[in-house]
């Protein structure tokens, strides 16, 4: 299939979901909510914890308002286009129905990563960059076009990590049956995203959840390119974000396309 081809089909699920999504208008009114609650928890979270103090392993308020508001940014565009069909794909490789996207004539990771969009998620990122823009403003940043592109590219890279990382996970359910621990384990994961760098003070925490599980780095180093602008002192930052989203991405494409040809021959 042409990348058109990939477009107009990737179109069509929006429409879908949009349609899905429609004719059940009070469901998407209460998780879009309970999502907001959620967001809102963890910002009067950061507001009593700043009551007591004006800094927090070096960061400001507002700063660690917009490390949280970049956390919710890719968490909420990871669930509006991936969760949902990530946790089915685990789910229907167990229970046998993965073979309706082996009959499908194009990409089956692409199939199946993007057959419904949660709207609830999406309509909470406004709100998560509203959070972003409006700790920028308190700080009083000027970012330019450059820090501002940066920024946006750098949230894709750490959406890329994030999607690679559950993929990765999920991709085990070729092999094991029982995955729903491993699944979840992203939201336990993805804790530690909305704290400084700079909080952890252990060799172990460091390579554990800076170098080997990028979970801090995803939000930190969009956060501090939007604070602190395109460096030469943050340039080797930002390549490492990007080297590590590739490399995560590399790697859960080829345990998927393993898990794949494992799943097909058994099939067969």
């Amino acid at each position: 299939m042409h990348l058109a081809n990939y477009i107009r089909l990737w179109l069509a699920c929006v429409r879908y979901s949009v349609v899905r999504t429609m004719m059940f208008r009070f469901d998407f009114l209460m998780w879009s909510l309970v999502e907001f609650f959620w967001m809102g928890v963890n910002v009067a979270l950061v507001s009593v914890i700043y009551g007591h103090t004006d800094s927090v392993a070096g960061w400001s308020k507002y700063e660690m308002m917009l490390l949280i508001g970049t956390s919710m940014i890719i968490q909420r565009l990871m669930m509006g286009f991936f969760w949902s069909n990530i946790f089915e794909f685990g789910r229907n490789v167990r229970n046998g129905n993965f073979d309706f996207y082996l009959a499908q004539p194009g990409n089956i990771l692409f199939m199946v990563s993007t057959r419904k969009l949660d709207l609830d998620s999406l309509a909470n990122v406004v709100i998560a960059i509203g959070l972003v823009v409006y700790s920028a403003h308190r700080l009083r940043l000027a970012p330019g076009a450059l820090d501002i592109a940066a920024y946006i590219v750098l949230l894709a890279c750490g959406l890329a990590a994030s999607y690679s990382i559950i993929l990765l996970a999920v991709s085990l359910t070729f092999w094991i049956i029982k995955s729903e621990g491993i699944e979840g384990s992203y939201f336990a994961l993805s804790d530690f995203s909305r704290i400084p760098r700079q909080a952890f003070k252990s060799i172990v925490v460091n390579v554990a959840f800076v170098y080997v599980l990028p979970m801090v780095v995803i939000t930190n180093i969009p956060a501090t390119t939007l604070l602190r602008g395109m460096t030469p002192a943050n340039l080797p930052n930002i390549l490492w974000l990007v080297a590590a989203a590739a490399a995560w991405f590399t790697l859960a494409v080829h345990v998927f396309n393993r898990g794949l040809r494992r799943y097909a021959s058994a099939s067969s």
